[in-house]
């Protein structure tokens, strides 16, 4: 079955989403010159990398429908990475919801307005 091996995010300011990124999860981004795009290093171990991609154009407005996959990051503690979020001028994109066996979830929005969840696993889940 094919897996999910690579991502893309997008945004009008690269440099404010990097900022973002690094502030938040800790993400390398590295540039691909003379493109502009920048390579995401997301980490050792289990997990896949990425590039962020200068956006031709605005972002998409608040409520929008969206259109692209979306990308979720487990994380270890949900309340405190909200707040990370939240204090590198993120937002919450919708309510917390509990997933049955799965655990905690919610949806963010970055400064450039690109949509991304957050899920603390449930440890009791098999």
């Amino acid at each position: 079955m094919p897996r999910p091996v690579y991502f893309e995010v997008y945004a009008s300011d690269p440099e404010r989403a990097i900022t973002f990124y690094t502030t938040v999860f800790e993400w390398h981004f590295e540039r691909w010159a003379p493109n502009a795009s920048w390579e995401i290093t997301t980490g050792s171990g289990a997990g896949i990398d990425g590039t962020l991609v200068q956006r031709d154009g605005p972002p998409p407005e608040n409520g929008a429908a969206s259109t692209t996959c979306s990308l979720t990051m487990e994380v270890d503690d949900l309340d405190l990475m909200v707040r990370e979020v939240q204090q590198a001028g993120g937002s919450l994109a919708g309510p917390e919801q509990t997933v049955p066996e799965l655990g905690r979830l919610v949806y963010c929005r970055d400064p450039e307005g690109t949509l991304f969840g957050m899920l603390e696993p449930d440890p009791s889940a098999g």
